[in-house]
């Protein structure tokens, strides 16, 4: 299909309904529309989890995300890429049982669950509309939230919010009630950060300078409860300003026709000789059991 101009897909999917194609639509938003921000702004969605304590020091614990950085980040985008691929059966489906499965051998508490969920509806939301080529629609929105909720409600979640805005409202609070220093969430965040260094076109940059680069995208209460010095100003500027003239190039580019997948990303490296899903992740011996942290 040839495309008259840049903002043909965009007119596509405001004709859409999100309430029964959000797939479709989730789809062409991750895929076609902003296939680097989705990824780059889910990458931040991580950080934001490693600073809600109990996430980051169950996450520290069990030393997956320290030990094998590389891997876990691989498994992780894997599994989600297939459901986004396939949806909510076949080899999806095979992906969400057996993030389940990892899940499950974890004591993790529904309401760190559901935050969870909100970061990957919400960051992106918010990324783009910083730095994104275009705005997202209300359609494109309103279809990342249903496509969230459909995969919550695959993974078991309970009380799931219905719209994007009580997705960001319920992040906000959450973050407000539990962001906190915790030195297992800290690890694990040095070991991502560490892991970003050496990604393309990353690996051509200083390390400190990538460091110092990703930790300028992130927010003043994010940045204080992983306990990273705040950049200077001058830096958060200059960073935010490449973002803005990356959008300002990425809008003037042809029309891309086919999907982005992250499994042909070259930063994408533990499975060279191809991979089930099935395979993905860890398989703990025994639960881990911790106590339920439930907020009230």
């Amino acid at each position: 299909m040839v495309r008259a101009d840049r903002y043909d897909r965009r007119r596509e999917i405001e004709a859409m309904d999100p309430a029964t194609e959000f797939l479709e639509i989730y789809r062409m938003t991750a895929g076609l529309e902003f296939p680097w921000d989705v990824t780059q702004a889910l990458s931040l969605a991580l950080f934001r989890t490693y600073a809600v304590p109990s996430i980051g020091a169950l996450l520290g614990e069990t030393g997956e995300f320290t030990a094998a950085t590389q891997k876990r980040y691989d498994d992780t985008t894997l599994i989600l890429e297939s459901v986004v691929e396939h949806g909510f059966e076949g080899e999806g489906l095979a992906a969400i049982r057996r993030m389940n499965r990892m899940h499950r051998s974890y004591d993790i508490s529904n309401d760190d669950m559901r935050y969870v969920l909100a970061t990957f509806v919400v960051v992106p939301i918010r990324w783009i509309e910083r730095w994104g080529w275009r705005p997202l629609t209300e359609n494109e929105r309103v279809a990342a939230a249903n496509y969230y909720r459909e995969l919550g409600r695959h993974m078991g979640i309970r009380d799931i919010p219905v719209t994007w805005r009580e997705f960001a409202d319920l992040q906000d609070a959450y973050e407000a009630r539990h962001f906190g220093f915790d030195t297992g969430g800290r690890a694990v965040a040095d070991a991502t950060l560490e892991l970003a260094t050496t990604f393309t076109p990353n690996d051509r940059a200083p390390r400190a300078v990538t460091r110092t680069f990703v930790r300028s995208l992130m927010d003043t209460p994010l940045l204080a409860a992983l306990g990273y010095r705040v950049p200077p100003r001058a830096v958060r500027a200059a960073a935010s300003a490449v973002m803005h003239a990356r959008a300002a190039v990425v809008r003037r580019m042809p029309v891309r026709t086919e999907p982005v997948l992250v499994r042909d990303s070259p930063n994408i490296r533990s499975y060279p000789g191809g991979y089930d899903v099935r395979e993905l992740g860890t398989f703990p011996v025994c639960p881990v059991h911790r106590a339920d942290r439930d907020a009230s």
